[in-house]
Order: C-alpha cells, then sequence, then structure tokens
C-alpha cells in the first residue's frame, strides 16, 4: 500500500527497491571478484616462478578463469537487472507522467504544453541503463581496495588514499564549475523546444504573415545562448576530465616505481609491483568513472528534480467521491474567472441559474468574456472565486474521467485527433456503431461521412484525409453529442457552417432538448437565436441581461431603439443653420 506522503515517483522508486539491493549484492560479488586477477598475479610471481610447477600454475589459471568468467556473468546480470528496473518505473509512472503533463498543459491555459516530463522519464531511464549508474555501486568498494594495498604495503595505503582524495576533488571542481552551467542549458534548451513545437503548430498563420525570420532569429538567439552554456560546461568538464585521467594514468605509472624501490629494498616481493598497480587502477576507476559520467548524472537529477516536482503537484489532489449522473441543473454563484496564470479576472461577479432540459443562448460583443466563461462551465478554468454547480455540486468535485461522457464541449478551435472517424465520434472509447451513427444524423453529418472514402473508417491525422473547416466543426458536433450527455456547450458551432449546415443544427440542438440535456450555445449569428429558450448577454466580463428570450430579445430591441433615437438627436444638433 502506497504512503499517502509519496507522490508516484517516490512509490515506483520504493517498489523497484528489492532490485536495487539485488544490483548492490551482485555489485559486491562483482568488486569481490576484481580482486582476483591480482591475487592470481601474486600466486604466479609468489609459488610458480619460485618453483617452477605448472600443475600449480595450470590449476592457479583454471580457478582464475572461472572466476574471471563468473565475475563477467554476475556483471551481466546485475546490468539486466537495472534495465528491467528501468522499464519497471516506465510502466509504473509514465501514465501518471502523461496525466500531469496533460495537467500542467491545462492549468498553462496551453502555454506550457509539451511532452518534456515524457522526456524526462526517458533521460532517467536512459541513464539508469548506462555504466554510469554502476559507478555509484562500485564507489563503496573505495576503503576495501585500500585497505588492501595498506596490507601489501603502508605506502601503497596512504597513495591509494592521496590519489582517491585528490581525484575526489576534482569531481567536486567538477561540479561547481559545470552543474549551474549545465542547469541553466538544460532550461534553455527545453524553452527553445517548447517555442519550436508552438511554431510548428502555428505554420500557415507564419508562412502566410511572412513571420519565419524574425522567428527563426528569436530561436537561434535562444540557441545559441544553450550552445554557449553547454560550451562552456563541457571545455570546464573537459579539464577535469583530462587532469583525472592524465593524473590517474600519471600516479599507476608512479606507484611501479614506487613498487620496484620497495621490491630492491625487499620489502616486496616482485609480484607485488604489478599489483600494486593493476589495484589502484581498479580502486581509482569508480571515481574517475564519475567524473567522466558527471554530464550525464546532472541531467538525470534535473530530470528527477523536474518529475518529482510534477508528480508532487499531481498527487497534492485529491480523491475525487463518485457522484450520481447528473441531469444538467447548472448554478453560476459570483463566479470570477481569469486566464491559467494571470490574476487579472476575465469576468467578474457573475450570477445565474439554468434547470436541466433549458437551451441557453450566450450572446455579447467580443472580449466580453463568453469563452471564458464556456471554459469555467466546463470546469476547465478554475474560478479565482465563486463555484460553477453542476446538480448542487461543484464542477470541479466530479471525476472527470467519470463526468466526461456526460459532457458535450465543442470549442471554437475544433481538434481532431489522429485516428478514425469513428474513433473521434466515439471518443476513443470502445466504438459502439449504434451510438456513432446516432450522434452522426444529430449532427447531420452521416451522408456526408458516407461520401468520404472510407465512410466512418476514414482515417484523419497525417496518413489520412484532410478536412474542411466545416466538416470539422460538424463532426466535433456528432462528438459533443456522442452518448447522449447531460449538459453540452457550443462556442461557435456555426461559424464555418453554411446554410444547410445551419438548418442541421438547429434540429440537433432541438433533438438534444427532447432528450432533456442542458445545452448552451454561444453565437455571433442570429440565426440560431430561434430555438433556444434563454439568452444571456455579456459585456465588459458580466452579465448585462438574463431571462426568457423574448424578454431579452424585446428588452434589447428596445435599447437598440433608444440608441438610435439619441444617435439621430445628436446627429440633427450637429447641423449648424446656415445664415443667409
Amino acid at each position: 500500500m502506497r504512503n499517502e506522503h509519496e507522490n508516484s515517483l517516490q512509490a515506483a522508486l520504493k517498489a523497484c527497491r528489492s532490485s536495487f539491493i539485488s544490483v548492490g549484492v551482485f555489485s559486491f560479488f562483482v568488486n569481490a571478484l576484481m580482486l582476483v586477477p591480482t591475487f592470481y598475479m601474486l600466486q604466479v610471481y609468489g609459488r610458480v616462478v619460485t618453483s617452477g610447477s605448472l600443475s600449480t600454475l595450470a590449476m592457479l589459471t583454471i580457478i582464475m578463469t572461472i572466476l574471471v568468467v563468473t565475475m563477467g556473468a554476475l556483471e551481466w546480470i546485475r546490468s539486466r537487472i537495472m534495465v528491467r528496473v528501468s522499464t519497471k518505473l516506465d510502466v509504473l509512472l509514465s501514465r501518471d507522467v502523461y496525466r500531469a503533463s496533460f495537467k500542467r498543459a491545462l492549468e498553462s491555459g496551453g502555454m506550457d504544453a509539451s511532452a518534456q516530463s515524457l522526456n524526462d522519464l526517458t533521460g532517467l531511464r536512459q541513464f539508469m541503463t548506462g555504466n554510469g549508474v554502476f559507478a555509484f555501486f562500485d564507489a563503496p568498494w573505495l576503503p576495501i581496495y585500500v585497505a588492501v594495498m595498506f596490507m601489501f604495503h603502508p605506502w601503497y595505503g596512504w597513495v591509494a588514499i592521496a590519489s582517491a582524495i585528490i581525484l575526489l576533488i576534482l569531481a567536486y571542481i567538477n561540479e561547481k564549475g559545470t552543474g549551474k552551467a549545465l542547469g541553466e542549458a538544460n532550461k534553455e534548451n527545453i524553452a527553445a523546444t517548447l517555442q519550436t513545437t508552438k511554431n510548428l503548430r502555428n505554420a500557415e498563420v507564419i508562412e502566410s504573415m511572412g513571420m519565419l525570420s524574425t522567428l527563426i532569429q528569436r530561436w537561434s538567439r535562444r540557441q545559441k545562448k544553450v550552445l554557449v552554456l553547454q560550451s562552456y560546461a563541457s571545455d570546464k568538464g573537459g579539464v577535469v576530465s583530462a587532469i583525472s585521467k592524465t593524473f590517474r594514468t600519471l600516479i599507476q605509472s608512479l606507484i611501479l616505481g614506487l613498487g620496484a624501490y620497495l621490491a630492491v629494498n625487499h620489502e616486496i616481493s616482485p609480484g607485488l609491483v604489478i599489483a600494486g598497480s593493476v589495484l589502484l587502477g581498479r580502486a581509482l576507476a569508480p571515481i574517475d568513472m564519475i567524473i567522466g559520467s558527471w554530464k550525464g548524472f546532472i541531467a538525470a537529477r534535473s530530470q528527477y528534480d523536474r518529475l518529482n516536482a510534477i508528480m508532487n503537484k499531481l498527487h497534492a489532489e485529491p480523491e475525487r467521491m463518485s457522484l450520481p449522473a447528473p441531469q444538467g441543473h447548472v448554478a453560476v454563484d459570483n463566479l470570477i474567472v481569469g486566464a491559467p496564470g494571470s490574476k487579472t479576472p476575465i469576468i467578474r461577479g457573475i450570477s445565474f441559474g439554468v434547470p436541466a432540459g433549458s437551451v441557453v443562448g450566450i450572446i455579447g460583443p467580443s472580449a466580453s468574456g463568453k469563452s471564458t466563461l464556456a471554459r469555467a462551465l466546463m470546469g476547465v478554468w478554475v474560478p479565482q472565486h465563486g463555484t460553477v454547480r453542476l446538480d448542487g455540486a461543484d464542477i470541479s468535485a466530479w471525476d472527470k474521467e467519470e463526468l466526461g461522457p456526460y459532457i458535450g464541449y465543442l470549442p471554437q478551435d475544433i481538434e481532431l485527433f489522429e485516428g478514425s472517424i469513428s474513433e473521434n465520434i466515439a471518443r476513443f472509447t470502445d466504438v459502439d456503431a449504434g451510438k456513432v451513427v446516432t450522434a452522426a444524423k444529430t449532427a447531420g453529418v452521416h451522408e456526408m461521412i458516407l461520401h468520404l472514402p472510407d465512410g466512418y473508417d476514414t482515417v484523419i491525422g497525417s496518413e489520412g484525409v484532410n478536412l474542411s473547416g466545416g466538416q470539422r466543426q460538424r463532426i466535433g458536433l456528432a462528438r459533443a453529442v456522442y452518448g447522449s450527455p447531460r449538459l453540452i456547450l457550443l462556442d461557435e458551432p456555426n461559424s464555418n457552417l453554411d446554410e444547410v449546415g445551419e438548418r442541421a443544427l438547429a434540429t440537433a440542438i432541438l433533438e438534444l432538448k427532447k432528450s432533456g440535456a442542458t445545452i448552451f450555445v454561444i453565437t455571433h449569428r442570429t440565426t440560431i437565436l430561434a430555438v433556444l429558450d434563454r439568452l444571456l448577454v455579456m459585456a465588459a466580463g458580466g452579465v448585462s441581461m438574463y431571462g426568457p428570450r423574448e424578454q431579452v430579445m424585446e428588452e434589447l430591441n428596445k435599447q437598440q431603439v433608444a440608441a438610435q433615437q439619441k444617435a439621430a438627436q445628436v446627429g440633427a444638433g450637429a447641423v449648424t443653420p446656415v445664415r443667409a
């Protein structure tokens, strides 16, 4: 059972704890067996050379071969374990990371819509399968190797300690010199990638308005900054890496001289001359590997921090209790809503109620807050103050997975997803052919779909057909009404429709009304007003009028006539009489 204080990332790592312990155990035996070549060398020089016994040499060689092969097998096993761990982490986390990425894009209003978190998960998984991670399992063996070298000779031990300290200092210098620059470079690279994604998504606008060169220049400046930071970090890291490798080679050579000196003075056997150098190299190898893979470690640490932050945010969301299926009663109470990330409200203090089964038209001038109200009614944008209630429950209190089938939404910018038309209409759930056809007929798009190359199986997307704006809008309407939802919001549903499409839309709204659904229609065009029950007039982020359609239309006509009369009076007063 997962601890309530753990996010998904921490829980997944905890689930892999036994695998990490296994890798640690295998690392213990691998590093223990790393001593085999050293002791083999000592036995060859100490027994075989002095005694001239070939049978002893053969036996030692067989034993050494078996142990080294075993070491190789254990090395391969621990590598396979880490591959399995990385795969397990991906399986455990990918859905939550996808969900968290979607949530972040939603909360930012699309400004932070990227797959960076999924890329972070991939990068973390790849790091765990590389050699760099094994350096951290091998590094704790440094004291043991040093202890063995002290057994050979105290001078060997002190040289090993001094060498390790120097390499650790170099590793610290590497961290301080490259960590900040690499972090900034990664941050700028993410921003540049996000900018590129947005530009590619709006390729038509950029091309038509001749903005490509300017945007390329902006991207180039940001990319140049990334390259400068990466080059700076690589230059510093390269210097440290070169110094560490040079030092390691030098100290391994110098310890041969030290060993020769000690052997000449008969303080150690000749075999220890070579054995000391080999063992020192093995002791320092993990530190050297850590320095060499430091760039990957910095990237993995940043990836973990970003994943941990986004998982904490997802984990902080409360679990939603299941609620009864909604009927469609909507109540808006003192609603104040602004764009995600902005403190400036777009709509201010709106309150109204809508009984189930009503058709409400939302009208008003541009920038009056109609689309913002639509997003709030759907629960897409979180209010700064006030509530939107569906059947008495705050819309945010509903589990979106459970509420989704009862909601129909047709936004201004209609996006159909890669897949067949039937899958798009069915919202990529299991395709119910009867419900799909019913939704298509309700939206008046059934005949049009039948005339497409493969009918309902026609594929939309990069490998499929490209639909016109009107076709997308009508298929989007079919998707919105699929499965008889109880709350439907249509944002400018007739903006791309011809006369035939508008008649089909009016028929669809009447049919949906008969089903008892509550429908909101945002429109600038008056042709659809005849099928509405109520009108909500917005102006400057507030509600200027709300009530039955006839009453509101009568009041609007009175205001229009009064405005025309006032304008005529002002015009007449502005005319100066001409004197003869």
